[in-house]
C-alpha cells in the first residue's frame, strides 16, 4: 500500500452529489500524523514507517514511550501505528501526513474495533431466533436451545454459537469510496458505516484487493 493514515471517527451524516444523489458518510478525523519511526531492510529486515496521532500531556505517557517519542524529536502521541508503505523510504522523521494524501474517489479499506455489548445472549450475539411462548415452551424463551446430540458425541461440539463476549474486536471494513476530502477540517467523508463508536481510532489505508 502507498496510504495510510490514523484517523478518530467523528460520526455520521449524509451528502448531496453533483447528481443530487444522497449518500451516507462517516465523518473521520483524519490526521495530522507524525512519522515517529523508520523501519529498514538493513536494519530490520523489512521496510515500514510508525505514525503517531493526536498530542497529549506528558504525565500521561510512561517512561519508555516518552523517550520513544523524545529519540524522534517529536510531541508527546497517544497513538502509534506501524504501516508498511511503498514509499516508506522517501518519508523521514517528523515528516507530517494529513487528510490530504487521499482525495475524492479513492477506494480504501477502515480498520476500527467495534462497540462494546458486554456478555450478550444467542439472539443479540449470533442472531438466532427466540422459542415459541406458547405449547409449554420455557419459562425461558431467550435460551440457547438445543447443544447437539445426546449420548453421542456427549458433548457440546467446539464452534457452537453460545452467549459470551460480544463486541470489542478489530474489523476491516474493504472498498469503502472516498467521497469528499475537507483540507481545511482536516477530515475524510467516507461513504458508508465503520467500525466503532463515536471518537474511537481508526485506521485508514487505500485498498488492497481494489
Amino acid at each position: 500500500m502507498n496510504k495510510a493514515i490514523i484517523g478518530k471517527k467523528l460520526g455520521m451524516t449524509q451528502l448531496f452529489l453533483d447528481n443530487g444523489t444522497m449518500v451516507p458518510v462517516t465523518v473521520v478525523k483524519a490526521g495530522p500524523c507524525t512519522v515517529v519511526q523508520k523501519k529498514t531492510v538493513e536494519r530490520d529486515g523489512y521496510s515500514a514507517v510508525q505514525l503517531g496521532f493526536e498530542e497529549v500531556a506528558e504525565r500521561k505517557l510512561n517512561k519508555p514511550e516518552l523517550g520513544h517519542l523524545k529519540k524522534a524529536n517529536t510531541a508527546a502521541l497517544k497513538h502509534l501505528k506501524e504501516f508498511k508503505l511503498d514509499n516508506a523510504d522517501a518519508l523521514e522523521v517528523g515528516a507530517t501526513i494529513d487528510c490530504t494524501t487521499f482525495s475524492a474517489g479513492d477506494f480504501v479499506d477502515v480498520t476500527g474495533t467495534t462497540k462494546g455489548h458486554g456478555f450478550s445472549g444467542v439472539i443479540k450475539r449470533w442472531n438466532q431466533r427466540r422459542l415459541k411462548e406458547t405449547h409449554g415452551v420455557g419459562p425461558v424463551h431467550r435460551e440457547v436451545g438445543s447443544m447437539g446430540a445426546n449420548s453421542s458425541p456427549s458433548r457440546v461440539m467446539p464452534g457452537k454459537h453460545m452467549p459470551g463476549q460480544y463486541g470489542v474486536e478489530q474489523v476491516t471494513i474493504l472498498n469503502l469510496s472516498v467521497v469528499k476530502v475537507d483540507a481545511e477540517k482536516g477530515v475524510l467523508l467516507i461513504k458508508g458505516a465503520i467500525p466503532g463508536a463515536k471518537n474511537s481510532i481508526v485506521y485508514v489505508r487505500n485498498a488492497v484487493k481494489k
